[in-house]
């Protein structure tokens, strides 16, 4: 984790009584530090009431044992126990991760609780004056000490349970027997590059399990468990894609396209290969591609910038890319079949990963906005003599968009647009260009909005899921299945892990021993109906329709 500036208490405490005027007049005491001193043998336990301490000194005092209900403080930052007569700690300690100070010099402890390595916010460790082992004492003594000897005691406790529980899988609605359609199903899910997988970001997470070789083994058993019909990974570092991913899933029927983020053409050959990008797979027997597209935010921001500074200078830094599969939907896929042989029900599948910064609200607003907008002319493109029409064509987008439920970017996507001054945009001074991205182009709407012509919505209803990132610092809801409204439906999904069994084991964030990414995968399960055939030409003899 980032290190936060950490000011510990003042030794110099002073403290005032209020008033008997101040206590009649109904004014609250507030006090987050407290000091119990005076020799004392044990604790009250309506200690563990006050929950909103920060600090606690209970140190020069003569205890022996410190209760498993200290964890029941959870907003204690300092913790003094030093001088008392402690022969153990209670593994519980390990449970209060915002301590940033942990004092327990001159007791009597022998053994640590390897617990304490979930400490990962820990600065200041005090074990002076112990009868430690001399392991520990080395470990400890070394420069940054207290971190080497967290990492060691996280990366060597023992880890429970052995089982993590099975997603429920929530069924929507039963499959249409009475037309044909084509059911199949769409993972979603960014799987944590290696690159960003470090102590910094994910102290809580043993170092062992953050490592690659442990987690791509977790990746693919999620993969392959749900089997999905088309999958869409984010953070697919570029080596990884080829070399494992590829190789792994074209075993089990998949073909692949990948892309990595634009920087890749800038580095080495050596640095290229850790470059994440987006991933789109698809299951040959029952799909065939027919184009494949990438498109690169930094470029479009560039031909589309109109002289905005802003556009230049927030947009087109930023080097995200989404990739774009149009497949065929193969025939047999289809109950009861498609009306006319010379029919094809074409798919396009996108796969996008948008800016992080949460301060960039608007550059991953635009971001979506060009990405639609480029899919559009890929529709348009596709678009043979059998249609004219490019919303004939059905969407599947799956991203992480890095924005929540209630942000502009899911507006724009499920509502099919956004007004120009949306909050979002910081009023930053992004107009003119913003028509590019319009579906009707530079003309606009007279009503000041950007919009799209998908008529796209969520697979997952806002409540199903309480988030899709699972950190430390953040839980949230930042990934999407979006898909053609008009063309399907949603007949079940993937539901959420068992919250319960998240709190029962203090799993704080993700990475995890059993989760190995930050991350949980999205799973539709999608019904697909073709487009009721072209009505026939009256002109050329056919049938007219009879009107009743």
């Amino acid at each position: 984790m980032p290190k936060e500036k950490y000011d510990p208490p003042d030794p110099r405490r002073c403290y005032t009584i209020m008033s008997a005027e101040e206590a009649a007049s109904g004014k609250k005491a507030h006090w987050a530090e407290l000091e119990i001193s005076g020799r004392v043998r044990s604790l009250s336990s309506s200690l563990w009431e006050l929950t909103h301490l920060t600090a606690l000194h209970i140190n020069d005092n003569n205890l022996t044992r410190i209760p498993p209900d200290i964890a029941k403080l959870p907003n204690l930052v300092y913790l003094n126990l030093s001088s008392n007569k402690l022969r153990s700690l209670p593994s519980e300690l390990g449970n209060m991760v915002s301590l940033r100070e942990l004092l327990l010099n001159n007791n009597l402890l022998r053994v640590l609780p390897y617990e304490l390595g979930r400490l990962f916010q820990l600065q200041n460790l005090g074990l002076k004056g112990n009868p430690l082992s001399q392991d520990v004492l080395n470990l400890y003594q070394e420069p940054d000490g207290t971190r080497k000897l967290l990492n060691y005691m996280l990366d060597n406790l023992a880890v429970h349970p052995e089982q993590l529980p099975q997603r429920p899988w929530v069924t929507v609605k039963e499959q249409d027997h009475l037309s044909p359609s084509a059911v199949f199903t769409v993972m979603c899910y960014n799987v944590l590059c290696d690159k960003y997988a470090t102590r910094q970001l994910y102290g809580y997470c043993p170092s062992w399990a953050l490592n690659w070789e442990y987690r791509k083994k977790g990746i693919m058993e999620e993969i392959t468990n749900w089997d999905a019909d088309i999958i869409s990974l984010q953070e697919v570092e570029t080596e990884q894609y080829y070399t494992f991913f590829l190789e792994s899933l074209k075993g089990r029927g998949y073909d692949g396209y990948f892309c990595p983020k634009s920087r890749a053409k800038l580095v080495s050959e050596q640095e290229r290969k850790h470059v994440d990008g987006c991933a789109v797979f698809f299951k040959t027997q029952k799909f065939t591609l027919v184009q494949k597209h990438t498109v690169e935010f930094n470029q479009v921001a560039m031909a589309n910038s109109e002289g905005s500074e802003v556009m230049l200078n927030r947009v087109m830094t930023k080097d995200n890319i989404g990739v774009a599969v149009l497949l065929e939907v193969n025939r047999d896929l289809f109950s009861g079949g498609l009306k006319s042989p010379q029919e094809k029900q074409l798919l396009l599948v996108a796969n996008a990963h948008m800016h992080w910064d949460p301060e960039y609200s608007d550059v991953k607003l635009i971001q979506t906005m060009m990405f639609l907008s480029e899919l559009k002319s890929i529709a348009e493109r596709a678009c043979s003599s059998l249609t004219s029409d490019p919303s004939a064509i059905p969407i599947v987008l799956c991203a992480d968009l890095n924005s929540l439920p209630d942000s502009g970017v899911v507006e724009y996507l499920s509502n099919g647009g956004v007004a120009e001054n949306h909050k979002d945009f910081k009023e930053l001074r992004y107009n003119e260009c913003l028509t590019n991205f319009n579906c009707n182009g530079k003309n606009g709407n007279s009503d000041g909005s950007i919009t799209h012509s998908f008529q796209l919505k969520s697979a997952y209803d806002s409540s199903l899921m309480p988030y899709t990132n699972y950190t430390y610092d953040f839980k949230g809801v930042i990934d999407y299945i979006f898909f053609s409204r008009t063309h399907m439906s949603v007949l079940g999904l993937l539901g959420p892990l068992d919250n319960h069994w998240l709190m029962d084991n203090n799993i704080i964030g993700c990475p995890h021993p059993h989760i190995p990414s930050d991350h949980f995968s999205l799973l539709a399960q999608l019904e697909l109906h073709p487009p009721p055939p072209h009505p026939p030409n009256p002109i050329n003899g056919l049938h007219l329709p009879i009107h009743r």
